[in-house]
């Protein structure tokens, strides 16, 4: 149910995300930051907790993490996060594989946060670079051929990836879709066997075709189900002088239950009074996962390759310090140059062994 009455009780600045006056604001919404909403003016920062059970945020360095694709190229992505909707894993794959891959379960998004090389699919060579999304649709048959060391998120949605309905802004915000990039066709020959493996990723056990010949010998296609890949620094960040924008607004990519999301450079908001920084919230309606590609905030260096996950329901946000800082510093810094990649699921995610192992305070 949505109302266009707002009700206003106690002490509470004239507008939110601005003029707080030392109270630490705080939002309880329903929807991400698109429903029913209700913003709490505190004393104290809600952040600062203690945690005993199993609903906690996790800070993981992925840097550390050590994917079996790492050392063997035989091996495969580390499973870091799943639900019902989708998986997220890491990827840090050095050298060709002698096999082949097809996602029988979903689409599979990569972000490349390290590394170059191309992928060799059905539908062509799609080289990549860092800052690129590779896309590629439920099923497809590829090869990832990285040039040196790589290190790659992947996330796979059970349903299809699909781009957000144009707004009031017009189809080509935040993106223009004639900057993705579409492979042309190409035969591959090369390496040459006895027997070419595809290797089916699917839960719930292990599969491989074994075929005389190339799985990647395609002449041409036709259609509109393709991969592709698309860089950040095409994206167009949406931003307002007057107001800190909700997250949803810097949204790249959704399939059921799964949102991704783009926090890049931008310019700093500007009219006296308004808060800089993302405020306080719980995200009642999904939980929140963000990789740190790079860039800073406010003169901060972000902790690239840290992925912070925080349940829906858990309050987070961004230390009291940093906020201090943002209001100290309101006349200095002009530009917000963050590079976060941000996935937001509707189901909770359940965290692997390997990722709560890596957990500050975790463990077996």
């Amino acid at each position: 149910m949505e109302s266009f009455i707002q009700l206003r009780k106690g002490t509470t600045p004239r507008q939110v995300h601005r003029d707080l006056d030392g109270l630490k604001e705080d939002e309880m919404g329903r929807s991400g930051f698109t429903g029913r909403t209700t913003f709490f003016y505190r004393r104290n920062d809600p952040s600062r907790y203690r945690v005993e059970g199993d609903l906690r945020p996790l800070d993981v360095q992925t840097g550390t993490l050590e994917p079996s694709d790492l050392h063997d190229a035989a091996g495969e992505p580390l499973p870091l996060l799943s639900n019902d909707d989708c998986r997220i894993l890491l990827s840090r794959r050095g050298q060709a594989a002698p096999f082949y891959e097809r996602n029988v379960d979903g689409d599979e998004l990569y972000f490349v946060h390290k590394g170059t090389g191309h992928f060799e699919t059905e539908f062509g060579r799609l080289a990549y670079r860092p800052g690129d999304y590779v896309y590629l649709p439920k099923a497809t048959t590829y090869r990832q051929v990285p040039d040196g060391e790589s290190h790659l998120l992947i996330v796979e949605a059970r349903e299809e990836f699909r781009v957000p309905e144009a707004g009031s802004i017009g189809r080509y915000f935040p993106y223009d879709p004639a900057l993705i990039t579409i492979p042309e066709p190409e035969v591959f020959e090369e390496p040459r066997r006895d027997e070419h493996e595809i290797r089916l990723r699917h839960l719930g056990g292990r599969t491989s075709l074994f075929t005389p010949h190339h799985p990647l010998d395609a002449e041409g296609w036709r259609g509109d189900n393709v991969a592709f890949t698309f860089n950040v620094d095409d994206y167009d960040v949406i931003t307002s002088e007057s107001v800190h924008l909700p997250p949803t607004v810097h949204l790249f990519m959704q399939a059921t239950g799964v949102y991704v999301m783009n926090f890049l450079p931008r310019p700093a908001e500007l009219v006296p009074g308004v808060e800089r920084i993302p405020w306080y919230h719980r995200n009642v309606d999904y939980d929140e996962v963000a990789f740190y590609h790079g860039g800073s905030v406010f003169g901060v260096d972000m902790p690239e390759g840290l992925l912070s996950v925080v349940p829906q329901g858990i309050h987070h946000g961004i230390p009291e310090r940093a906020r201090e800082r943002s209001r100290r510093r309101f006349d200095v810094d002009q530009r917000v140059e963050w590079k976060v990649i941000a996935i937001d699921t509707r189901r909770r995610l359940t965290p692997s062994r390997a990722l709560l192992d890596a957990a500050p305070g975790e463990g077996a």
